[in-house]
């Protein structure tokens, strides 16, 4: 389980650019790596739109966004071109990165058990530290409370 103050995990998953992307390459620039439960479902939408439209204010703080879910790469290549998403989507289908940062949970879903991601997201800094999580995020005002904290970094 990652902890605050301490190097994150390392982890490679494929990305939408059509490279590998490897977290101890981006020593340099802020990262924020949320975890979302599917493509194309209401609140991940929202929340992928909200970080869409910040964004140019989180590049203006040389800090760099990606999206994670267990779906498949053709599954982000679609959402990201439909919501003219400007970051990357990461393919996590191993559960490789899900692990790594516990996000894995049971939850309700109709009255069923699901297994499946819980609503994340990790702020780590431009020397891989992890500076900040969210856990079971609310979608409302959450890419705005990050945004936030980028800057104080």
């Amino acid at each position: 389980m990652p902890a605050i103050d301490k190097p994150a995990p390392d982890f490679q998953l494929p990305s939408t650019s059509g490279k590998i992307f490897t977290q101890s390459e981006m020593n340099g620039k802020h990262l924020v790596i949320y975890f979302y439960p599917k493509d194309n479902t209401p609140g991940c939408t929202t929340e992928g739109e909200n970080f869409r439209d910040n964004y140019e204010a989180f590049k203006d703080l040389n800090c760099l966004v990606f999206g994670v879910s267990r779906d498949s790469m053709k599954s982000h290549e679609n959402f990201k071109e439909k919501m003219k998403f400007p970051f990357e989507l990461l393919s996590d289908v191993d559960e490789v990165a899900c692990k790594l940062f516990d996000v894995i949970k049971m939850k309700n879903m109709y009255g069923k058990q699901v297994r499946g991601i819980e609503r994340s997201t990790f702020v780590i800094d431009m020397n891989g530290i992890l500076r900040k999580e969210w856990r079971g995020v609310k979608v409302p005002g959450h890419v705005e409370e990050v945004l936030a904290f980028v800057k104080s970094l």
